[in-house]
């Protein structure tokens, strides 16, 4: 550590007194999945009702972010594992805290999501698989980015030119080729006992 930083960590509201007082544990719910699958309109529904239950959410996602905090990066693989890096760092800050911290990021290596565990923990990281088909992520792309990737003026556009891999043994893998948003979004509760 550089002799100029000195953590104040020992001074601070501690974890187990924030989430005592929230009621329940904090941890980081990241969901992962291609453009178009469902993820941050899931992780908007979660946190709704979450919110109503009065459980301490916040959801961070991938285009607010990019837009704020992130704004500096572009879509290489680099630039996306980058982009990974610093949103694990800043969940890890809201976990900390108490919140349970919807994270709605495409994602697309193992390698990136595990990098993700490690920042956070695995004791605090959920990764949830919104498996939605290519086929119907394009039917609902409200942006037209498939179209623009698949005419070549979009690059490096994961599922099209750029590969997904989806996890290997998730938390939670949620099949949204028939289910609503709501019935997605209960799934998720049901599976954190909340």
């Amino acid at each position: 550590m550089a002799d100029n930083i000195h953590p104040i960590h020992d001074r601070l509201v501690q974890r187990q007194e924030r989430e005592a007082a929230n009621g329940h544990r904090g941890g980081v719910i990241w969901l992962t999945g291609l453009s178009g699958s469902g993820k941050s309109t899931i992780a908007a529904e979660v946190e709704r009702k979450l919110f109503e239950r009065g459980v301490f959410a916040r959801v961070l996602d991938g285009d607010n972010v990019r837009d704020g905090l992130n704004a500096n990066l572009g879509f290489s693989l680099e630039d996306r594992k980058e982009n990974t890096r610093r949103v694990a760092e800043v969940a890890k800050l809201f976990a900390e805290t108490g919140a349970l911290v919807l994270c709605s990021f495409v994602s697309p290596t193992r390698e990136m999501r595990q990098m993700v565990a490690d920042i956070v923990g695995q004791d605090d990281f959920m990764e949830v698989f919104i498996n939605t088909p290519i086929e119907l992520c394009e039917q609902r792309d409200v942006k037209g980015l498939y179209a623009k990737a698949r005419a070549g003026e979009i690059k490096n556009f994961t599922g099209i030119d750029s590969p997904y891999e989806a996890p290997d043994a998730p938390f939670l893998d949620i099949k949204t080729a028939d289910l609503s948003i709501e019935q997605a979004a209960d799934q998720l509760i049901e599976a954190l006992s909340l």
